[in-house]
C-alpha cells in the first residue's frame, strides 16, 4: 500500500514539474531568442514578463475551438491528447537521482523502474508521431496533411540512427535499464575523468543529439511545422487548448529528450567526486537531483541557441543527412564499439 502511494506522489510530483518546466522553458526561450535577435522580448505582464505565459494561457482557453467544416472531429480532438500523453509518459522510466531516504522509506528516485527502459523510450516516441500525423490528415488541408506526412517520414529516417546510437551505450554499461546505465558512468577514466559516455561514445553522442533535433521538430528539423511552407503545418487547423497541447507536448518533448541525453550521455545524476565529500545521504542525494537538473538546463539552453542561430535545411538535405551521413556513421560506431570490447576482452 505504501508502495502505491509512493508511485502516486512521485508520478503527482514529475507531471507537476514537467508542466511547470515546459512553462519556464518557453519564457526562457522567448527571453534568450529576443536577445539574439536585439529585442526586447516580454515585458509587459509580470516583472520582466515573467506572467506572459500565464497571460498566454488565459488567453489560449477563451479563444473558441475552431474545427474545419469536413475534417473528421473525433480524430481531430483525439490527437492532440495523443502527442501530450506520450510526451508526459516518456518521463517515467528516466531517473532523476539515484535513491533518498525519507521518513525511513528508501526511494529510488524514478517513476517506473522498468527493466527495459531503452525500448520503453523507443516505443513511445514512436506512438507520438501518431499525433502529428492523425492531426495532419484528419484537419482536411493540403497543408496540414504535407506536416504530418512529413513528420512521419521524419521520424522513420532519424528513429533508426537514434536506435542504433544508443546500442553502442547499451553494449558499454551491458543493461537497457536506465538506472544501471548512469551507475556504469558514475566510475572514473584514468582516476580523473569521468566515464560519461560523452568521452567513451562521442559519435554516438553527436548522433544522438542530431536525431534528437528531428524527434522534437526542433530548428534546423523543424519541417513539419515550416512556416514559409506550411503556414503552419501540422497544426495549422488548430485553435484555443488544442493548439495549446501541442505547443506543450512539443516543449515536455524538449524537456523529456535533454533528459535522456543526460542520462545517456552526460552521466545522469552523478556529481563527480561527490562520494569522497563525506556528506550525509540526503544531503548527496539532492546534490545529485540538483546535478542532474542543472546538467538538463544546459542541454536545454544549447537547444535553444541552435534554434535560433542556424536555418532550416531544405526537405532533401534532411533526409539526406539522415540516411546519408547519420545512418552510416551510427552503423560504424556500433561495429567499432563491438571490435573495441571484442579486443578488450
Amino acid at each position: 500500500m505504501i508502495e502505491m502511494w509512493i508511485t502516486l506522489a512521485k508520478i503527482t510530483i514529475v507531471v507537476m514539474v514537467m508542466m511547470t518546466g515546459a512553462a519556464v522553458v518557453t519564457y526562457a526561450e522567448r527571453r534568450i531568442s529576443a536577445f539574439i535577435q536585439n529585442r526586447i522580448g516580454p515585458n509587459r505582464v509580470g516583472p520582466y514578463g515573467s506572467l506572459q505565459l500565464l497571460a498566454d494561457v488565459v488567453k489560449l482557453m477563451m479563444k473558441e475551438d475552431i474545427v474545419p467544416k469536413a475534417a473528421n472531429k473525433t480524430v481531430h480532438d483525439l490527437a492532440p491528447m495523443i502527442s501530450l500523453a506520450v510526451a508526459l509518459s516518456t518521463f517515467a522510466v528516466i531517473p532523476f537521482g539515484n535513491t533518498i531516504v525519507l521518513f525511513g522509506q528508501q526511494i529510488k528516485l524514478i517513476v517506473a523502474d522498468v527493466n527495459i527502459g531503452i525500448l520503453y523510450i523507443l516505443a513511445l516516441t514512436s506512438i507520438g508521431v501518431y499525433g502529428l500525423t492523425l492531426a495532419g490528415w484528419s484537419s482536411n488541408s493540403k497543408y496540414s496533411l504535407l506536416g504530418g506526412l512529413r513528420s512521419s517520414a521524419q521520424l522513420i529516417s532519424y528513429e533508426l540512427s537514434m536506435g542504433l546510437s544508443i546500442i553502442g551505450v547499451l553494449m558499454v554499461a551491458g543493461s537497457l535499464r536506465l538506472d544501471q546505465i548512469v551507475l556504469h558512468q558514475t566510475s572514473y577514466l584514468g582516476g580523473w575523468l569521468p566515464a560519461w559516455n560523452i568521452f567513451v561514445q562521442p559519435l554516438g553522442c553527436v548522433i544522438f543529439v542530431a536525431s534528437a533535433f528531428a524527434e522534437t521538430n526542433r530548428l534546423p528539423f523543424d519541417l513539419p511545422e515550416a512556416e514559409p511552407e506550411l503556414v503552419g503545418g501540422y497544426h495549422t487547423e488548430y485553435s484555443g487548448m488544442k493548439f495549446g497541447m501541442f505547443m506543450l507536448s512539443e516543449y515536455i518533448n524538449l524537456i523529456t529528450s535533454s533528459a535522456l541525453i543526460t542520462t545517456l550521455f552526460l552521466g545522469g545524476w552523478h556529481l563527480p567526486f561527490a562520494e569522497t565529500w563525506n556528506l550525509s545521504p540526503l544531503i548527496l542525494s539532492l546534490l545529485q537531483i540538483a546535478a542532474f537538473v542543472a546538467k538538463v538546463s544546459i542541454v536545454i539552453f544549447f537547444f535553444i541557441i541552435v534554434r535560433w542561430t542556424i536555418p532550416r535545411f531544405r526537405y532533401d538535405q534532411l533526409m539526406n543527412l539522415g540516411w546519408k551521413v547519420l545512418l552510416p556513421f551510427a552503423i560504424l560506431n556500433v561495429v567499432a564499439t563491438g571490435l573495441i570490447i571484442l579486443l578488450n576482452s
